[in-house]
């Protein structure tokens, strides 16, 4: 067992083999009940995050098995990430349906101006709205987290009724390999059978990170689709195979796609502050791949001026695309004071131009398509179509908040619920 579940309160860990032949360590809440969903006994929704897949990538060479599902269900064809089009962000948005602006998470990783250092957002205190995850379980359903990162199972945290925490971790990736979380999907099912799953596979984004052959021969990240798309395919004959496909809906989407530059498209904000000590000593920066958040820490009588020339400066670099203040993109305080976006084929890197040497980044609007479908075996899905409703991640909550009968949260979802992908709304 992972020594670090002995830090974890209120649960109760289950050591099982999943089908594979693995074990898999689930942890679950004290006295959690089996899944009995209030008026929806008889479905199961299971979301899946191919993390970083691009929507062009889902074709019968690269992903035969979920071309195949796509083919099967309803394929949201103009489907997006919402800024900043990172993992994190991403995730909290499919799980609340709300904005950054009132879930407080913007980004993977931020300044955090009371602790004085820039941090992923990877504590579960980060997330300050309730969840669809929370709120299912206080309608008497219960809910799975299978999130191969690390830092996703961090700000989750303990919302789900039945966890798994990722191991084993690939050293430096933070994320298990997909086969792993698959095995321990496969294991959650079996042993709890939730009426709500929330699955990420790391593996494409990663690989993503670090295939130096780019778009033009993509030859490690070519096999990391195959390989997510046969883990998908095996979670979805697990579930024929053991009688569980009728009553399934299926949403497969990714929070982001990815973006490749050569070594010297860099955008280094640090360095073009360089030459201005006045602002290059008031400003910190979170670099997050295509995006850059930068905060104000010098004299408040200096703000609004010297943000003022920050974004002068920044702007005029050719590989920036547009500079924004956090408002105009619903990020919210967290996200600071000015959020800055990268062009095609370029990437930011801070506070020094080899800080991020990686070709592979996300985060910037290029990285905004995704794919989006919704399949299974349940009778309320439509087949075969496709949708040009503008999806996006922040609608997978209230999709499957509908699917269950769960009315809005307080103040209303910010997202939409993608009814046209069933003939009809499950009954109560």
């Amino acid at each position: 067992m992972n020594p670090r579940t002995t830090t974890l309160d209120r649960r109760r860990f289950l050591q099982v083999t999943a089908a594979g032949g693995a074990a898999v360590v689930l942890s679950s809440t004290v006295g959690a009940p089996r899944a009995r969903a209030a008026g929806r006994p008889d479905l199961r929704v299971y979301v899946l995050v191919v993390d970083g897949t691009s929507p062009g990538e889902v074709e019968p060479l690269l992903m035969p098995r979920l071309s195949d599902l796509r083919e099967e269900g309803t394929w949201f064809a103009a489907a997006r990430s919402l800024p900043v089009m990172e993992t994190i962000p991403n995730h909290v948005m499919m799980m609340t349906g709300v904005r950054p602006d009132r879930s407080g998470v913007p980004a993977n990783s931020v300044f955090d101006r009371r602790e004085g250092v820039v941090r992923d957002l990877d504590r579960p205190s980060d997330l300050r709205f309730p969840t669809l995850i929370e709120r299912l379980n206080d309608a008497g359903a219960t809910t799975g987290t299978v999130l191969s990162k690390e830092y996703l199972f961090g700000i989750f945290g303990t919302r789900a009724t039945h966890r798994w925490e990722p191991f084993p971790v690939v050293p430096g990736s933070g994320h298990a390999p997909d086969q792993f979380t698959v095995d321990a999907a496969v294991a959650m099912v079996d042993e709890f059978d939730p009426n709500l799953v929330f699955v990420n596979l790391g593996d494409i984004d990663r690989v993503g990170h670090s295939d130096l052959t780019g778009p033009a021969l993509g030859v490690a990240r070519t096999a990391a689709l195959a390989g997510s798309d046969s883990q998908v395919g095996r979670f979805v004959d697990h579930l024929r195979s053991t009688g569980r496909w009728d009553r399934s809906v299926l949403i497969v989407l990714a929070d982001h796609s990815m973006d490749w530059s050569i070594a010297t498209n860099v955008v280094s904000v640090a360095q073009l502050l360089a030459p201005r000590a006045e602002l290059r000593d008031s400003i910190q920066i979170a670099q997050n791949g295509g995006a850059d958040l930068l905060y104000w820490t010098g004299r408040p009588n200096r703000r609004n001026a010297g943000l003022q020339e920050v974004r002068r400066l920044v702007a005029a670099h050719p590989g920036v695309l547009s500079v924004h203040a956090p408002d105009e993109l619903r990020l919210g305080p967290e996200a600071g004071d000015l959020v800055c976006f990268t062009r095609a084929g370029w990437r930011f890197s801070d506070t020094t131009p080899v800080s991020n040497p990686i070709p592979g980044n996300h985060g910037h609007p290029v990285t905004e398509p995704i794919p989006f479908l919704v399949a299974g075996g349940h009778p309320a899905v439509r087949r075969g179509v496709v949708v040009g409703e503008p999806a996006r991640t922040v609608d997978v909550a209230p999709t499957v908040g509908a699917l269950f009968g769960l009315g809005a949260p307080r103040g209303g979802y910010d997202g939409t619920a993608r009814t046209s992908a069933f003939r009809a709304m499950p009954r109560r």
